[in-house]
């Protein structure tokens, strides 16, 4: 990460985080309809485009990489931010580049962190369900749940997600792959960020796991719509990659505990 302080950006107790790859053409948007909902942290995942800067003349605090990680390395870039400011690095954040500048708010570090996707433009809004409930106690994780919308799920990479995080705790997820997701900052530091499109269900496994509340809440948010040209169809392919390693990885430490159970 580029050495940019990230001191004293956040305003209260909720800091809105979007991993941003080649976003210009909506990062603004995004970033101005998420300042109504807490102080906003891009993590610029090496876009060759003008996303950090649009970013920050929209208001959010940036942090950017020289290289494209992927998803998962961004969110845990922002959880180690956040962590940084006590110093403790214990907890289940597996991001080996933590800023040296420490994170904190008037009055103490945020106390939930939403995760929010940089294509949702002005609906970005609409996520405050989220918050409300994380912030009242409902739950440790909320998933947003967003209405039907054409290209907006990739029914066999979906199917695969909701299937697997059944089998491994239990669950049935309406919105397995939704980005959208507000966590309590205890919840987002116990738990290890899976790379790439593997985290959002590699989240709701291992906190589910961990004995932490998981709920769904409804949120009008729009993503742009994916398409069905060959760029798409290789997203598709990737993000149904990367949902198989996490739920192969997450099964293997499960075999693993058994193991050790019936020792």
């Amino acid at each position: 990460m580029e050495p940019e302080s990230v001191t004293d950006f956040t305003s209260g107790d909720v800091l809105v985080v979007v991993p941003a790859w080649n976003e210009e053409r909506r990062i603004a948007a995004t970033v101005r309809a998420a300042a109504t909902l807490g102080s906003v942290l891009v993590v610029d995942d090496g876009s060759r485009d003008a996303t950090a800067r649009l970013a920050r003349e929209a208001g959010a605090r940036v942090l950017t990489s020289r290289r494209n990680r992927g998803k998962g390395a961004a969110m845990a870039v922002a959880v180690a931010a956040v962590v940084a400011e006590s110093g403790a690095s214990e907890g289940g954040v597996s991001e080996d580049s933590v800023p040296e500048d420490t994170v904190s708010a008037e009055g103490g570090t945020a106390r939930c962190i939403l995760f929010l996707d940089a294509d949702l433009e002005d609906s970005a809004a609409n996520a405050a369900p989220l918050v409300a409930a994380v912030r009242s106690g409902d739950c440790d994780m909320a998933i947003a749940v967003p209405p039907p919308q054409p290209g907006g799920g990739h029914g066999f990479v979906v199917r695969l997600a909701r299937d697997g995080i059944r089998r491994l705790t239990g669950f049935e997820a309406a919105a397995p792959l939704s980005g959208q997701r507000c966590l309590t900052l205890e919840a987002a530091r116990a738990v290890r960020y899976a790379p790439r499109f593997g985290v959002e269900v590699a989240l709701t496994v291992d906190l589910l796991r961990a004995g932490y509340r998981v709920a769904e809440v409804p949120a009008d948010l729009r993503h742009r719509v994916t398409g069905k040209d060959w760029r798409a169809q290789l997203h598709r392919a990737r993000q149904y990659r990367d949902v198989w390693l996490a739920l192969a990885a997450a099964g293997r430490v499960r075999s693993r505990s058994r193991r050790r159970r019936s020792r």
